[in-house]
């Protein structure tokens, strides 16, 4: 079981979350229930997956949910670029968000090797 609070990678998950929700928030009402909806919840799910593995009983089960988390840092890369394509999010705000996935993807990818040579040293 791991400190979340300790975890760079889980606070920096849980900050994109937020910049997410505040961009968003500026999207027209009747994409509700499409970018804006999917957008935070595709946020809102690294962090979650992050933790969930963090909680869990192994190693390996933690590396699988932090590839679940990567997973969903491209689909809210992708649904921000289609954002900003409609029109509908400034490439102002587009471009740090897009630096953030990027560097949770890199965080993410560097844990996942780390916890592979712990896994592999237990076979």
């Amino acid at each position: 079981m791991n400190n979340l609070k300790e975890l760079k990678i889980w606070n920096k998950a849980i900050d994109l979350a937020v910049d997410v929700y505040k961009a968003t928030s500026t999207f027209p009402t009747d994409e509700r229930y499409g970018l804006i909806s999917q957008s935070r919840r595709a946020a809102v799910s690294i962090s979650s997956n992050i933790a969930e593995g963090a909680g869990r009983n192994s190693v390996k089960e933690f590396n699988n949910f932090l590839g679940i988390a990567n997973g969903s840092s491209y689909e809210l890369q992708t649904q921000l670029v289609i954002a900003n394509k409609l029109a509908i999010l400034e490439s102002e705000i587009l471009n740090p968000l897009l630096d953030q996935i990027d560097e949770l993807q890199k965080m993410t990818y560097g844990f996942q090797q780390m916890l592979d040579k712990k896994i592999n040293r237990k076979i």
